[in-house]
């Protein structure tokens, strides 16, 4: 272990093994951090993405291989109990947190014909409104002088426009908006607070269709992977970045619209 051990991070949205959220979990966790995460079957099962329901325990015995301790929970961040029913869950198993990791999200497609105020209102449970009462309660709960670290992820809406994504475009560009006013309340906290855009990412959603028309776009010549922006926010959580607050970084290899 270096110096990050016995630091507690929490990573919500962490439901399959080729997600982000995985790819997050197995950054830190190699680097020394105890972890506990969320998921919820519930989305992977209604948007099709996750037909092996038993990937939240297979990720669990692999990071606790690496010699750190691991939790999770199961749970619907659309409830308004879920922001205090996660941190007394963190705090009796694992101990008080360092450390969150804003991942979890809610995306279907829609455009200005078809969206609803039912398909409107699940993005901002998810994407607005329990980003914001986590990242209220996490700073509540900070009590150490210096360490603590916010990091919310977004996708880039104010790159251009994301057609056919309305709801989730409106809902997850307020992140932005979040990540700067709450990075400047929370600073005399110790907490730094940053969002991070990882781009289009081959996480287990893209068609070969998609990976066709996107490839070009890359300079490098590659599409970006879960490890990349997930090599990023193990850099941004570390002690190293103690002096960057407040950012949105594209983390998305140069990707051209």
């Amino acid at each position: 272990m270096n110096e990050l051990q016995n630091k507690i991070a929490i990573i919500t949205g962490v439901g399959r093994l080729q997600g982000i959220g995985t790819a997050i979990c197995r950054q830190l966790a190699d680097a020394g951090y105890h972890i506990f995460f969320t998921y919820w079957k519930e989305y992977d099962k209604e948007i099709g993405l996750s037909l092996d329901f038993d990937e939240p325990m297979k990720l669990k015995e692999e990071l606790l291989q690496k010699g750190v301790t691991v939790s999770c929970l199961e749970l619907d961040l659309t409830k308004q109990d879920a922001p205090e029913q996660l941190f007394s869950c963190v705090v009796n198993q694992l101990g008080e947190p360092d450390i969150l990791i804003n991942n979890a999200a809610y995306s279907t497609n829609n455009d200005y014909s078809t969206i609803t105020m039912e398909e409107l209102d699940k993005h901002y449970m998810v994407n607005v409104r329990a980003t914001t009462l986590l990242s209220s309660k996490f700073a509540q709960n900070f009590k150490k002088k210096s360490g603590g670290r916010i990091v919310n992820l977004t996708s880039g809406q104010f790159q251009g426009p994301m057609a056919g994504e309305l709801a989730y475009a409106t809902t997850k560009g307020a992140i932005d908006a979040l990540t700067i006013t709450l990075s400047a309340e929370v600073a005399p906290l110790g907490i730094t607070v940053n969002a991070i855009n990882p781009g289009p990412t081959d996480s287990g959603w893209m068609t070969e269709d998609i990976k066709s028309a996107l490839g070009p776009k890359f300079p490098f010549g590659r599409i970006g992977q879960p490890t990349d922006v997930a090599r990023t926010i193990k850099f941004l959580v570390s002690e190293e970045a103690n002096w960057i607050t407040g950012q949105v970084i594209h983390s998305e290899g140069g990707f051209k619209r």
